[in-house]
């Protein structure tokens, strides 16, 4: 087992600085829009009214999710946008990033369900979590994906 070693912020999109955005978009862009070869619209109009949640290691976004209300984004509170630079994967980051948003969600919100659309690959990472799949494989973007539930 890897020590984690990542300072956790939670911000509203008013509450990030500029260098922070700009972190997190880079980071976004790097994997899903370069690593993954996926044409899409990152800026969706939705970081607005997400909190984001970002996992730094000496001053380097490696982590990321972006979080929502119920009703923001899917009819339950979700997590969204989760991210982890590639030279941080197989440490735990991801698991990390995962358990602090989840934290923040339940302090924020309350605790509850929480939805999330899965990229397919990963359904073993979210099933550790205690996400269960719902419904058919969908595809998002031209990947693979299925939604969960964490209750």
């Amino acid at each position: 087992m890897y020590k984690i070693d990542m300072e956790v912020t939670v911000k509203s999109f008013s509450e990030l600085t500029t260098a922070e955005l700009y972190a997190i978009l880079q980071l976004r862009s790097e994997v899903f829009v370069v690593e993954q070869d996926c044409v899409y619209q990152d800026l969706d109009g939705k970081d607005q009214k997400a909190l984001h949640i970002c996992g730094f290691k000496e001053n380097v976004l490696v982590a990321y999710t972006r979080v929502f209300q119920a009703g923001d984004y899917f009819k339950n509170p979700s997590i969204g946008r989760v991210v982890v630079k590639a030279d941080y994967r197989a440490y735990g980051y991801g698991k990390a990033i995962m358990i602090a948003s989840i934290n923040a969600m339940e302090k924020r919100f309350g605790k509850g369900i929480i939805e999330l659309s899965a990229q397919t690959y990963l359904l073993k990472f979210y099933n550790d979590l205690k996400f269960k799949k719902i419904g058919e494989e969908y595809l998002e973007d031209g990947i693979p994906h299925v939604r969960m539930l964490r209750n």
